[in-house]
């Protein structure tokens, strides 16, 4: 009888290790990750500044409550997390609160996720605009640079004193290649542009960023854009009866006199499939960089302060772009100093484009 009982349960061992996964190529045993339910799918998401911003913030939540409505998961989010230790906090509040997928959207929360990805195996893990990765974690971002060479051919048009001001964040390569994009937009239909930078070092910070704006439109700007995560540079453009390219959003109402367009971000699809991938076990670490072709950018539309023939050229550019005839990063492109950086006929690689260290002719201001 206690043979009988072992041999039952020996086998009763094997079927249950059967079941547990397939075989791999060399007859190991794979295991494969249980589905998630929708109702005890808690997803998190952090974000550097509150949901209100009207801008970066706002639009990623955008994207959280498109992810609600789409999939009926449950989400929690966390506003102004600044980019410091504290965001491993946040993380570890999170999974306590049960969540099994977390989208940390800012440059700066990286190397923490990064560390804390590791501590959490059976979390996974989603950071925005970085390039680490782990087996848990992926990172995503768009090609937002395609949308800013058209936001550039707006502004081209519409300067009259062929001085465009930027306000930007941080010169890490994400910005300075957008500021590089919209530089080129502008001065393919204005070759006598200029776009002066101006630092902030902040995301957000609405009267800093309105007030490098200003200092932009007294130093003979009449047009201003931005890599900003607020509305502050437009508000300063309207104030001053100047015109503006926003960022993130469609920002019209927000400055209705001086707006005339905006790159803007559709995150909804990308939260809305690896979410669902995470619920089916399939999820896979990945570093993720679409563009329009994908719509997870897109150009917002035009306002009636845009220049006439505006639209037009916009449409053209647009095409162009997407059917491969027009590649915004190729060469000859040239550096402040009017030294070939890229050779006529050369396209830069993603890895290049992604390393961005310096600007393109026609820019002013310095990269620290």
């Amino acid at each position: 009888m206690k043979k009988l009982v072992s041999l039952l349960l020996v086998l009763s061992l094997v079927f249950a290790m059967a079941g547990c996964g397939a075989k791999t190529d060399d007859g190991t045993k794979k295991q494969e990750a249980a589905k998630i339910d929708a109702k005890d799918m808690i997803v998190g998401f952090i974000y550097v500044g509150p949901i209100g911003d009207g801008g970066y913030t706002y639009a990623h939540d955008q994207g959280r409550l498109f992810l609600e409505q789409e999939l009926g998961v449950k989400t929690i989010y966390k506003e102004s997390v600044p980019e410091t230790q504290d965001v491993e906090q946040e993380i570890r509040n999170m999974i306590d609160q049960g969540a099994k997928a977390i989208f940390a959207t800012s440059f700066g929360y990286m190397e923490y996720v990064e560390k804390i990805s590791k501590e959490f195996p059976d979390v996974k893990f989603f950071h925005c605009s970085g390039y680490m990765s782990t087996d848990n974690m992926a990172n995503y971002f768009g090609r937002i640079y395609q949308a800013r060479y058209l936001s550039g051919i707006v502004a081209g048009l519409k300067t009259e004193s062929n001085q465009i001001g930027y306000v930007a964040a941080f010169p890490i390569p994400e910005v300075v290649r957008g500021i590089n994009a919209f530089t080129l937009g502008a001065q393919s239909v204005n070759p006598d542009v200029k776009v002066k930078v101006t630092w902030t070092s902040t995301w957000y910070d609405p009267e800093k960023e309105k007030s490098a704006a200003i200092a932009l439109l007294d130093g003979g700007a009449d047009i201003i854009a931005q890599h900003q995560d607020t509305a502050g540079p437009q508000q300063a453009a309207e104030e001053r009866g100047a015109f503006s390219i926003g960022y993130n959003t469609d920002m019209s109402k927000m400055a209705p006199k001086a707006y005339m367009t905006a790159p803007i971000w559709n995150w909804g699809p990308y939260y809305v499939e690896q979410t669902q991938a995470v619920m089916d076990g399939t999820f896979k670490s990945h570093s993720s960089w679409e563009g329009m072709a994908e719509d997870v950018v897109r150009l917002a539309p035009l306002t009636a302060n845009a220049p006439e023939g505006a639209q037009e050229a916009v449409d053209a550019a647009k095409a162009t772009i997407l059917d491969g005839s027009e590649y915004i990063f190729e060469g000859p492109l040239y550096d402040q100093s009017g030294e070939v950086k890229v050779a006529e006929g050369v396209k830069m690689t993603d890895q290049e484009m992604l390393s961005f260290d310096w600007f393109v002719k026609g820019v002013e201001g310095t990269i620290k």
